[in-house]
């Protein structure tokens, strides 16, 4: 008991000496209690504090470098094909993961500029594809401009390659959807995937689209880069 005693007094000035020369710990060392053994302990476990704060904070400034935010309904379609709903600049770190080759862009509007800006420093070239965003009953799909995206897509040299529209659920899905035609998708398949994103906006001017667009004109296109099949 003799020896535990003696040790008492002896550990904690040393503590509280090593406190005192940690700069993040001075001003609250000064403004503790007075009583030695809860003095130390509560200096001491605010330094603990501190240096945690301060992990934390660099790891929470890390994150937020990264932000790696992807773009309304991103998703992977098959290797090197990509779809999404229209990316802002909050998702450019994102997509410059991908390594992106080329965009398939299948709204009439012009570009915004800062989206052009982030093409034209990461080396992505732009396919526009006007296809008017129209509501049901006056929905008209472009049959041609569908084929010739669909000949862009196919084109591995291409790829990595981004599809998006707006919203990422129409045009870009009748575009994937006739992708998964040439595939041999079964149509209930094709229309299981248009609606997990088009959701409660799915048209069946859109299904129709894609059940009745002939894909016999792109049966010679080498599907080598797809390992998708059902």
């Amino acid at each position: 008991h003799q020896a535990h005693k003696n040790s008492v007094p002896k550990f904690f000035p040393q503590e509280m000496k090593l406190v005192e020369n940690t700069p993040a710990a001075t001003d609250k060392f000064t403004t503790t209690e007075e009583e030695d053994g809860e003095d130390a302990c509560r200096t001491i476990e605010v330094v603990e504090r501190n240096v945690f704060q301060a992990q934390f904070d660099e790891a929470a400034d890390a994150v937020e470098e990264l932000n790696l935010i992807p773009p309304l309904n991103f998703s992977m379609v098959d290797n090197g094909i990509f779809r999404s709903g229209f990316p802002d600049p909050a998702n450019f770190s994102f997509l410059q993961t991908l390594g992106l080759r080329s965009i398939i862009y299948l709204c009439p509007e012009p570009y915004p500029e800062s989206n052009i800006q982030f093409l034209k420093s990461n080396g992505i070239t732009l396919f526009q594809f006007g296809i008017e965003g129209n509501k049901e009953p006056f929905v008209i799909i472009p049959d041609q401009k569908i084929r010739k995206a669909l000949n862009v897509l196919l084109d591995e040299k291409n790829h990595p390659v981004l599809i998006h529209c707006k919203r990422g659920k129409h045009r870009t899905g009748c575009l994937v959807g006739c992708l998964r035609k040439l595939q041999k998708w079964c149509l209930t398949s094709i229309f299981d995937e248009y609606q997990r994103f088009a959701a409660a906006k799915a048209r069946v001017s859109d299904q129709r689209f894609m059940e009745i667009f002939d894909v016999s004109s792109f049966s010679h296109v080498p599907m080598s880069f797809s390992c998708s099949s059902r």
